[in-house]
């Protein structure tokens, strides 16, 4: 089984890669995200996860370990086959996996090709309340210390207030026009920051946050 392959980029299409290691090129699957972090005669290692089907044996490589643990996440999923997953993993990147369903936002999933809207429900009925991790090992310290920062918001956001007054929030902003997860982005931060505030005041400082990024 092979687990991680190091060696230099041969080539590099739509959705795939060859990498030389020792003279021997592996037809590597890959996301978008993954592939645009190569370069061609490059040196590459990229984190593997080897699928056994009766006709064929496929490769497909991760340059980031969270997004091979959101991988194995999303095909655990009914209907989310490996080439699903990768065109998710395409779409989204490991923090937007997790606001996409932390905001239960169907939306965010659909922009994957293949995903229609019954899948993009189903994705964001059975991952909700997950929180992926990547194994100590394959996993730098700082990847560490912004995905706990980044999980610490979102389970942060359920304990300052009820999931009511944050639906509330995120309602009346999409009701102005914004989409679900940048209302949810903005709301959850809000939220977070300002526990005990009235809705009116909650939205309010929500708007002020897109203001403030344009």
């Amino acid at each position: 089984m092979i687990a991680k392959l190091k060696g230099v980029v041969d080539s590099i299409y739509d959705d795939n890669c060859i990498i030389d290691v020792g003279g021997v090129g592996y037809l590597v699957f890959a996301s978008a995200k993954t592939l645009l972090r190569l370069s061609k005669n490059q040196s590459a290692t990229l984190l593997i996860e080897t699928i056994v089907r009766e006709d064929n044996i496929s490769l497909f490589g991760f340059a980031d370990p969270l997004e091979k643990e959101w991988f194995n996440t999303l095909t655990k999923v009914q209907g989310v086959g490996a080439k699903v997953a990768l065109s998710i993993l395409s779409a989204l990147s490991p923090l937007q996996l997790s606001q996409a369903v932390s905001a239960q936002d169907k939306n965010s999933f659909a922009r994957a090709s293949g995903v229609g809207p019954k899948l993009a429900a189903r994705l964001v009925t059975e991952l909700k309340g997950k929180i992926v991790t990547a194994p100590i090992g394959d996993i730098s310290l700082s990847d560490i210390q912004q995905h706990q920062e980044e999980t610490h918001n979102i389970l942060t956001i359920s304990d300052a207030h009820s999931s009511v007054v944050i639906e509330d929030v995120i309602s009346a902003l999409m009701n102005l026009g914004y989409q679900r997860l940048e209302a949810y982005q903005a709301a959850s931060k809000v939220c977070a920051q300002n526990e005990g505030k009235a809705l009116s005041e909650l939205i309010r400082l929500s708007l002020k946050e897109f203001i403030t990024k344009d």
